[in-house]
C-alpha cells in the first residue's frame, strides 16, 4: 500500500507541476511570444491537453474494462503488453504528428514550427519514435516477468528513461520538463501494467531494480536505433526553429 500511495502521491504532484508550467506557457505563448515559438509552445500545450488531459483520464476511467478485455484475450501476457504499449505509443505520436502539421492554423508555414522530427505520421513512428520505443517495451516485458512494479511505479520508471533519453538528444533542458516527459511516456505503460495478470511468479521489487527499470530499456533500444540512424541518418527534416517576427 506504501509503494502504490508514493507512486500516486508522485504522479498527482507531476500533474500538477505540469498543469501549472502548461498554463504558464500557454499564456505567455497568446500574449508575448513571437510567431514560431507561441507555435510550439501550443503544440506542446495541445499534446499536454489531448495526451495527458483526455487520453490519460480515459486510461485512469476505463482501466477495469480494459483490464478485462486484454486478459480475455487469448495471447501470452508479454505479448499483450508490448503490443498494447506500441497502440498506445502510436496514438501519442499520432497526437504529436497531427500538432505539427496544423501549423499554419497556428499562424506559421509548415516547417517553421514543429515537435515531431516531420510531418508524415509513417515517417515519424517507423523511422524516428515508435520503431526505438517497441524494444523499451519489450526490456519492460522481461523486467515485468521477474519484478511485481505496481502500474503507478511503471509509469513513473519508464518516464524517467523519457525524460533522460530526451535529455540526451535535445539537452538538458529536458530535465526542467521531467513533468511532461514522464507522463507523456509513462502513460505508454502504465494501461498495459494495469492488464497484467495476477500470479505471474513476479517478485517485490529492490532498490537496485528500480535503477534497472530506468537503463535497461535504453539498453534495449540503443541497437535499433543504431541500425535505424544508419538506414536513415535524418534526424529532422526542417530547418532549425527560429523565433520569427
Amino acid at each position: 500500500m506504501k509503494r502504490i500511495l508514493t507512486s500516486r502521491t508522485l504522479i498527482i504532484v507531476l500533474g500538477v507541476w505540469l498543469a501549472l508550467t502548461t498554463g504558464g506557457l500557454a499564456a505567455f505563448a497568446l500574449t508575448a511570444a513571437p510567431p514560431n515559438t507561441r507555435a510550439v509552445l501550443l503544440m506542446g500545450t495541445g499534446l499536454v491537453v489531448l495526451w495527458v488531459g483526455v487520453c490519460g483520464l480515459a486510461m485512469r476511467l476505463f482501466r477495469e474494462p480494459a483490464r478485462r478485455a486484454v486478459q480475455s484475450i487469448r495471447l501470452d501476457w508479454r505479448l499483450k503488453f508490448v503490443l498494447l504499449a506500441t497502440f498506445l505509443a502510436l496514438v501519442e505520436e499520432a497526437i504529436t504528428t497531427t500538432m505539427t502539421n496544423l501549423a499554419p492554423l497556428l499562424g506559421v508555414p509548415l516547417g517553421a514550427a514543429y515537435i515531431t522530427a516531420s510531418a508524415n505520421y509513417l515517417d515519424v513512428v517507423c523511422l524516428h519514435s515508435v520503431v526505438v520505443f517497441v524494444p523499451m517495451f519489450i526490456a519492460w516485458a522481461v523486467l515485468l516477468r521477474y519484478v511485481d512494479f505496481s502500474p503507478g511505479a511503471v509509469l513513473l520508471l519508464f518516464g524517467l528513461t523519457g525524460t533522460l533519453g530526451e535529455a540526451i538528444y535535445g539537452g538538458s533542458q529536458a530535465l526542467a520538463e521531467i513533468g511532461m516527459w514522464v507522463l507523456v511516456y509513462g502513460l505508454m505503460v502504465y494501461l498495459p501494467a494495469y492488464t497484467l495478470p495476477p500470479g505471474r511468479g513476479a517478485g517485490r521489487p529492490r532498490v537496485w531494480h528500480y535503477l534497472l527499470a530506468v537503463l535497461l530499456p535504453i539498453l534495449f533500444a540503443i541497437p535499433v536505433a543504431l541500425i535505424v540512424s544508419a538506414l536513415h541518418p535524418v534526424n529532422i527534416h526542417f530547418p532549425p526553429i527560429t523565433p520569427g517576427s
